[in-house]
């Protein structure tokens, strides 16, 4: 088992001057940046900068099996590359701009060179360092566009070579066309030593077409030879004598060969997105020529306790939870990646943020989150989804290499966008254009055949809504849509977001519409359908009629009707309408029986854990905090509880499902602070904290602070509220808005015991789109 070792010893600059003092304590020291890199998690154990474009970690290879993030336990190094994305399935994204340290004389250079990996990896915020089989350490540092190495050769070694190969990606292996290609490159070492390079690559999770990255490189000391290179897959690589090497073919791969006698080298890096002199130009703007390398550790370090670690406050000793939260906060934070200032596809003033991996993961909790935390980047990434509209026509749902896709569900930027205008951000953000870039989501197809996805040939998967024609004919999606049940849930839930943005901007007939629009997913509710003694489930349907399926076992994949979730789990998404949801599952008892059958052992034996709530995926999410809807508080602490603790812990593989982002960290954050955010309104579901003391920093000299006397400080016992005071007050609904005690800060006094008590007599959560009469 690998754990971190504490070895080391532009736009959104705003944000990060507000929170740039120096801290008492050094929240790094509570990060395990190997949290999560097993067991389908794929964190990326790396260097980075808060949501910075370089995210250096090792590339590894192992026969048959996909590195998501780079990073494998086991296997060989094929590089040490800058970009990565974090904790993402699917397949493998970026893998590019690389550096390998070889030992010896190398005669094929550019014939995709792996070498073992000689201990196990070790890492901690800001510092990363690995050796290879042939003995060489790799020290690795990043600042946000630029990044460093440092190598120690083994004593005595003269031939100590390092290799750029131009032709590096992260490859896939699951045989589903989403493998990424090199469609050439360039490559030029200059006389004073430095190299610039540049690659093309396409395709990846998101199926984009041909992109390219620039970057430049210097060494501390100078080589001995240093030679450029062309080569093929089938034969082997000729020295260029120019030092310049170049293609615009997939099947010649290019790079360069840099062969040192001194035993410790250092290389700086920058990458850009626009050019080669950008690329020198962030190098040294952020690494400049004798830098140590211990400097940009430390700035890497001070950036995330600044910026982000610092957000949250607690007293807790507990070292386990605080490795949790902070470890949390920060792969939370890795993406998206802020490019504004590097965006090769328009001009703009306005922020540009890329790898959006994806919002159909992220609306649900980490949006919200990231609202509260970071309201500065918040805004900005809300600004740079409107100006992707403007000049590419959609809202991302996905985004990466400066390209849209792929949607899995609905245009869940609608959400995202809706979320941020009910809880009053405005700033600069242009709300008559974020409404335009909605509708155009929620009434213009778009074109299936940019491009055709193999996986899901019905319609685009780029951007918008590909069911959208029968949405809006129908009132519903038939199978000739693949995932017609579950884009379904989706399509409702993005159209009561456009209800709200219509509402508050004054346009009345279009609220109407869309509120109106927001209920069909009723429309694929079969009241007659029965599972394990319960009848009433989301199915597919078509003009004639409901498709039933089996409820328990219906979860699919991009082909299917439900999408990587069942109907069991699609039948509690559409949390707006939650009053008919509760009448049309029979009531109260029903609902609340319903939801303890989710969660009780042997009732879904196909399952691994033979329970029906799958904690892997993001559709389930809101799932153990809807006891609240019928008032019973007490059961949406008992199984949000029960979730975090068994599903959620401090080792390699501590997460339940993939990373998505930070997607499945943001949720445990929000189970520690208390709440439970319900997209697109002002609402926050109320459960219990798990500490006696937590601080979160809002921005602007505003805090909320949550305090529970009579728990154990840890949240694993007496975890039941007796009582709540909400800005001194005694507070009898379980739930509040963003209003109550975000927008301006406020407090939260929790009062906890081993008995559920019903202290909520309160008027239940918001049901908005439920008539008064169902």
């Amino acid at each position: 088992m690998l754990g971190s070792a504490k070895l080391i010893p532009v736009l959104a600059l705003a944000a990060a001057a507000e929170r740039s003092t120096p801290q008492a304590v050094d929240y790094t020291q509570y990060v395990n940046v190997f949290l999560g890199t097993e067991g389908g998690g794929n964190d990326f154990p790396g260097v980075a900068r808060p949501f910075g474009m370089v995210k250096l970690g090792p590339d590894l290879l192992n026969s048959g099996t996909d590195s998501y993030s780079g990073y494998l336990s086991n296997g060989a190094f094929s590089g040490f590359t800058m970009m990565h994305e974090q904790g993402t399935g699917g397949a493998p994204k970026y893998g590019t701009v690389p550096q390998l340290p070889l030992v010896g004389n190398i005669t094929n250079p550019l014939s995709s060179i792996t070498v073992p990996r000689g201990a196990p990896d070790q890492g901690s915020v800001g510092y990363y360092r690995a050796q290879t089989g042939q003995n060489v350490i790799v020290e690795l540092a990043a600042a946000s566009r630029a990044g460093m190495y440092q190598y120690t050769f083994p004593a005595g070694s003269t031939e100590n070579n390092i290799l750029v190969d131009m032709s590096h990606v992260l490859p896939s292996f699951r045989g589903q066309g989403l493998g990424q290609g090199y469609a050439g490159g360039e490559f030029t070492i200059y006389p004073d030593g430095h190299y610039e390079a540049s690659g093309i690559y396409n395709n990846g999770w998101n199926r984009s077409p041909d992109w390219t990255i620039y970057s430049c490189g210097y060494f501390n000391v100078t080589a001995e030879t240093a030679n450029a290179y062309t080569g093929t897959s089938s034969g082997g690589s000729v020295v260029q004598p120019s030092g310049s090497a170049s293609s615009n073919s997939s099947n010649t791969y290019v790079g360069g060969l840099f062969t040192f006698s001194e035993n410790i080298v250092s290389s700086r890096v920058g990458i850009s997105w626009i050019s080669y002199e950008k690329a020198c130009q962030n190098l040294n703007n952020e690494i400049p020529e004798g830098t140590e390398f211990s400097t940009v550790v430390e700035g890497t370090k001070e950036a995330w306790n600044s910026q982000v670690l610092s957000t949250i406050q607690t007293t807790t000793t507990n070292a386990t939870n605080l490795e949790l939260l902070y470890s949390s906060l920060y792969f939370m934070n890795l993406l998206p990646t802020n490019q504004t200032g590097e965006n090769p596809g328009w001009n703009s003033t306005e922020p540009y943020y890329s790898d959006i991996f994806t919002l159909w993961d992220l609306f649900r909790c980490s949006t919200a989150l990231l609202h509260v935390l970071q309201p500065t980047v918040y805004e900005e990434h809300i600004r740079s989804m409107i100006d992707i509209w403007r000049f590419e026509g959609y809202l991302p749902d996905a985004r990466s290499s400066n390209y849209n896709g792929r949607t899995q569900g609905g245009s869940n930027a609608d959400n995202v966008l809706a979320d941020a205008f009910v809880k009053g951000v405005r700033g600069r953000i242009n709300w008559n254009d974020g409404y335009a870039a909605m509708v155009k989501d929620a009434e213009v197809p778009p074109n299936n055949t940019v491009p055709p996805d193999p996986m899901a040939p019905d319609s685009s998967t780029k951007e918008g809504r590909g069911a959208l024609p029968d949405w809006l004919q129908y009132g519903f999606i038939t199978p000739k849509y693949s995932r017609a049940a579950s884009r379904a849930v989706d399509y409702a839930y993005n159209d009561f977001g456009l209800y709200q943005v219509a509402k508050g901007l004054g346009r009345w007939d279009d609220a109407s519409k869309y509120l109106n629009r927001s209920r069909n997913w009723r429309n694929h509710w079969n009241p007659d359908l029965e599972s394990i003694g319960y009848k009433g489930f989301i199915v597919p349907r078509d003009v004639s009629g409901f498709i039933n399926t089996d409820p328990l076992n219906d979860s699919g994949y991009w082909g299917d009707p439900y999408y990587e979730a069942s109907s069991w789990d699609y039948s509690w998404g559409d949390i707006h309408d939650m009053g008919t949801l509760v009448q049309w599952m029979g009531g109260p008892e029903t609902f609340l029986s319903r939801l303890d059958t989710m969660f009780t052992v042997g009732a879904n034996p196909g399952n691994p854990n033979g329970i029906i709530f799958d904690s892997t995926n993001e559709p389930t999410f809101n799932v153990p905090y809807l006891y609240n809807f019928i008032n019973r508080q007490d059961r949406s602490v008992l199984q949000s509880r029960k979730v975090a603790k068994q599903y959620y812990n401090t080792r390699v593989n501590g997460l339940p499902g993939n990373s998505d982002a930070g997607a499945m960290q943001t949720w445990l954050l929000w189970n520690m602070i208390g709440l439970y955010p319900v997209t697109g309104q002002t609402t926050f579901l109320i459960h219990s904290p798990w500490y006696e003391s937590l601080t979160i920093n809002l921005g602007g000299n505003k805090k909320l602070v949550i305090t529970s006397t009579g728990g154990d400080g840890n949240g694993d016992s007496n975890i039941y509220v007796q009582s709540l005071k909400v800005n001194g007050r005694p507070w009898k609904q379980n739930w509040l808005t963003y209003d109550d005690v975000f927008a301006h800060g406020g407090t939260m006094e929790f009062v906890l015991g081993p008995n559920p008590v019903q202290w909520a007599t309160g008027p239940l959560p918001p049901s908005p789109a439920t008539e008064p009469c169902v």
